[in-house]
Order: structure tokens, then C-alpha cells, then sequence
């Protein structure tokens, strides 16, 4: 665990300072405006009453205005660290502060089969094979639902998504619904994994990714997810959703300070039905249109400042990286996964989801996501503080080689060079060395490394009994 901790976590000195401390308390006092001025539409009369009782003023259109006092005091109970855990129980992510761990997104609409290069409908069979293959990639930290798998009722395909996810990984698992009855089956299939509500509870493998229409209005499923996690005292993610120069304003610090003006609605009402409970914040730009083709952004370099905002409060944080706008697996998709996860690893960006994304979040990879896996590689050797010691400079072994001597054959170099970063993808070899292997490119060895793991890999699985009772579940919304 101490190693792991070490090599996730990003030294302080190399934050990003996209915005400054005055620059973040003025974002948090322009949200405490809106919240106090203008107000939230939630559509959730449970939620308001909640408000209501705790000092909110409510008009008569149920437009809900909250005091300062009712976010200062959230903020001061709201977790600062929550841990994610294995199937296992082991507590394998330390979410706070700088410490960065990566995955995937969810419900991409399309999938690029690494067999053959083709974009279709994604199937149930992709998704577990996805699942199965972010179990095996080492530095693929947590597990999304990737794609919207076709040959299952959409209305329920976020039960059939749990179920593969929870009997095909023992990561950890953010999971999205579509309705409030979807988290709820979500959580009780959790549960039963967990071996009952109070394991889950103490030691929880799963959270909850609630999309909120924007800052200023909060659609009723959001809101009910939301209170019921709380109430179990479970992760929640609670992001809302605009888009810049749509349902927000089109200036990065704007669309922020409107977004997190409901972020912080949400860490009210969450810590007024059941204080401490966990809450993780957005920690990725408000979406923006390319206002020359209304296509919404993944990849523009205007991010970093809503990370900043979520250190200033102290909160752990949901982040993007490692998409791309490119319609397949080229230099542009491996640019942009680049260009964005150096981004949000550099500005400590803690759950950073969405490896594997093309064209805009519609279409998801498999060997996109082999590849990001490998990026992620780079970047978790490449913040790794250096150890400074009397070993690690050598200078016995300097004294003992001497001006006209070698290193290959020390027990120093024996001892250490597999400390060093070596590629699993990223070509290496010597040019006829690379030739004589077939002169492959990136993408093609990303696809016959996906395929090598699908055959190879066996994740561990459920007991039977568990299995079933999953499968139940799952059958009794269908």
C-alpha cells in the first residue's frame, strides 16, 4: 500500500497553479452570489423541504436560495480523503490531495473493433471484454462502463453494465444509472458482493457518477441519487453539467463559477441528510462548443483551472483525461490522450476518467485504451519522487570504476536497472530489429496486446451464489 501511495502521488511543487488562492476565492464568492441571488430550480420537492428547514428562502416557483452559512458548514464536514477499495477490501485509492489513479469512461455509443478496425454498435460481449482488459492493465487504477451495450433494453442496460463490471474486475468500479431506480439495483447488487450494506459501507469498492443538468438547475433523478447515496453514506459524484455558451455562461472562470455554485447545492444537501457523508467534486472543465462545428470539446486546452478550484476547497475530484476528438486510433488520438492526461496529472486531478474516449465521447477503443494505459505508465514513473541516498548515488561504485572503467557488469547496475521506466507498446528496438518483428505500428500492437490479454487474462471470479443473485436482480427489471 505504501508503494502504491508513492507512486500516486504527485509532488506539491509540481502543481499546476492555474489559478491562484485570491483568483479561487473569488469563483467561490461569485457561486455564493448566485446561489444567494439568483437561486437553483430543483426538482425534488424532498430536497427542497431539506433546504427549506435548514434556513434556505424558497419562492413561490420553488426557486431555492441558499445562505453562506449552509456551504460553510457543509464544507466543514464534508470527507476531505475518501478510500476506494477492492473487491477484496484492500483499500487501493486514496482519493485526496494531489494522488492521481486512472480509468475509463462510460456508455460510448460506438466501439472501434481492435480485430478489425471497424466502428459499430458495441455489444455486451465488448463490454466485458473491456472490463476484463482494464482488470489486467496494471496501470488502469478504477473501472467505467466504457459502452452502451446494443443487444440489451437501453432502459436497463446500466443493470446489465453493474453486473459485468462487479463478476469481471476486482478494481473498483464508478458506475453511472439512468434512473433513480437503476442506483438503487446498482447498490444492492453492490451489496451483495460486499457480503451486506454495512461491509459496503465500511469498505466501499463503488461510486456513484450523478450527472446534473447545470449548476443553477438539478434534475429530480440527480437528486434522489444523491440523498439516497448519502443516506448510505456512499461516494457520490455530483457534477454538474453544463455547457459553456449554452446553459452557461462561455468564459472558462463563468461556466465554473456557475457549475460549482451547484456543486456546492449538492455537498449541502448531501451533508444535511447524513453529515460526513462522501461527496467527490468536478475536477474537469464545464463542456464547451466548438462554436464552428456545435461539437462538444474534450480536448481544449482551456482546463486546469476547475482542478484548481477543488484544491482550494480541499475536496477530492473527478477529472478527464486521455480522450480525444479523432474518429480512430492515429496520432491525433494519441496526442490529445497525451496532451490531457498530462494535464490533469500535472494539476493533481485525482479520478481521472476516460481513457480510451474518441470522437467527442461516442466512440470507445480497446486498443486506445491499451495505449493511454501505457501513457498513464509514463506519467506515474515520471512523477515518482527520486529516492536520494548514499545507494542511489553510487559513488562506491564511481570510486571502483573509475575514469576508465564500465558499469555494465556491476552489481549496482544489476542491482537497480529494473528500477528504470521500460515500454510495453512504445517501439524501443533498433530499426532492423523493429522490421524483422513485422515493422508494426503503435496501433497494431496496442490491438495485438488487447488480444493477447483477452485470451490469457481470466479475472477472478464470483461464487456462485453471488453470481446469481446479481443475475436476479438484473432479470427482474427486464
Amino acid at each position: 500500500m505504501e508503494e502504491r501511495d508513492k507512486r500516486n502521488k504527485i509532488p506539491d511543487q509540481m502543481i499546476f497553479p492555474r489559478l491562484t488562492e485570491s483568483q479561487c476565492r473569488q469563483i467561490h464568492e461569485a457561486s455564493l452570489e448566485i446561489l444567494e441571488q439568483v437561486g437553483v430550480r430543483l426538482d425534488l420537492q424532498e430536497a427542497i423541504d431539506t433546504l427549506k428547514k435548514a434556513g434556505a428562502r424558497v419562492d413561490t416557483d420553488n426557486l431555492v436560495h441558499l445562505p453562506s452559512r449552509l456551504v460553510e458548514s457543509a464544507l466543514a464536514t464534508a470527507p476531505k480523503q475518501i478510500v476506494l477499495h477492492d473487491r477484496q477490501g484492500n483499500p487501493v485509492m486514496p482519493v485526496e490531495g494531489h494522488r492521481c489513479f486512472y480509468g475509463p469512461g462510460s456508455d460510448c455509443l460506438n466501439i472501434i473493433d481492435h480485430r478489425n478496425g471497424e466502428r459499430r454498435e458495441p455489444l455486451l460481449k465488448d463490454l466485458v471484454e473491456g472490463i476484463s482488459l482494464c482488470d489486467s492493465l496494471s496501470n488502469t487504477d478504477f473501472v467505467m462502463s466504457m459502452v452502451l451495450p446494443s443487444d440489451v433494453d437501453k432502459a436497463f442496460a446500466d443493470r446489465s453494465q453493474m453486473e459485468a463490471m462487479l463478476s469481471y474486475t476486482t478494481k473498483p468500479i464508478i458506475f453511472v444509472t439512468y434512473d433513480f431506480e437503476g442506483c438503487v439495483d446498482c447498490v444492492e447488487m453492490a451489496e451483495a458482493v460486499a457480503g451486506g450494506a454495512e461491509a459496503l459501507r465500511a469498505k466501499p469498492n463503488v461510486a456513484c457518477y450523478i450527472n446534473v443538468v447545470s449548476g443553477l438547475r438539478h434534475n429530480k433523478e440527480a437528486l434522489q441519487k444523491l440523498l439516497f447515496l448519502s443516506s448510505k453514506k456512499l461516494p457520490a459524484l455530483y457534477i454538474p453539467s453544463s455547457t459553456g455558451g449554452v446553459n452557461s455562461p462561455i468564459t472558462p472562470v463563468g461556466s465554473l463559477a456557475l457549475d460549482y455554485a451547484g456543486v456546492l447545492v449538492g455537498l449541502v444537501l448531501s451533508q444535511l441528510k447524513q453529515e460526513g457523508a462522501p461527496v467527490i467534486v468536478p475536477g474537469m472543465p464545464s463542456g464547451q462548443l466548438d462554436m464552428r462545428t456545435m461539437v462538444s470539446t474534450y480536448c481544449e486546452p482551456e482546463r486546469g483551472h476547475a482542478q484548481a478550484l477543488a484544491h482550494f476547497y480541499g475536496l477530492p475530484m473527478f477529472s478527464l483525461g486521455g480522450a480525444s476528438e479523432s474518429k480512430t486510433v492515429d496520432q491525433q488520438a494519441a496526442v490529445e490522450a497525451t496532451l490531457t492526461l498530462m494535464a490533469a496529472t500535472l494539476t493533481g486531478g485525482n479520478i481521472i476518467h476516460d481513457l480510451g474516449y474518441l470522437e467527442s465521447g461516442l466512440t470507445f477503443s480497446l486498443a486506445q485504451l491499451a495505449i493511454c494505459d501505457e501513457i498513464v505508465s509514463w506519467f506515474k514513473s515520471f512523477v515518482r519522487e527520486f529516492e536520494v541516498s548514499d545507494e542511489t548515488l553510487g559513488l562506491d561504485v564511481i570510486a571502483e570504476v573509475g575514469p576508465d572503467g564500465q558499469f555494465l557488469n556491476t552489481k549496482h547496475t544489476l542491482k537497480h536497472y529494473r528500477e528504470r521506466w521500460y515500454p510495453k507498446l512504445f517501439e524501443r528496438n533498433t530499426y532492423d530489429s523493429w522490421l524483422k518483428e513485422g515493422g508494426k505500428s503503435l496501433v497494431e500492437r496496442a490491438a495485438e496486446r488487447v488480444e493477447g490479454i483477452l485470451v490469457e487474462h481470466k479475472p477472478e471470479s464470483l461464487p456462485q451464489k453471488i453470481r446469481q443473485k446479481l443475475r436476479r436482480i438484473v432479470n427482474r427489471t427486464q
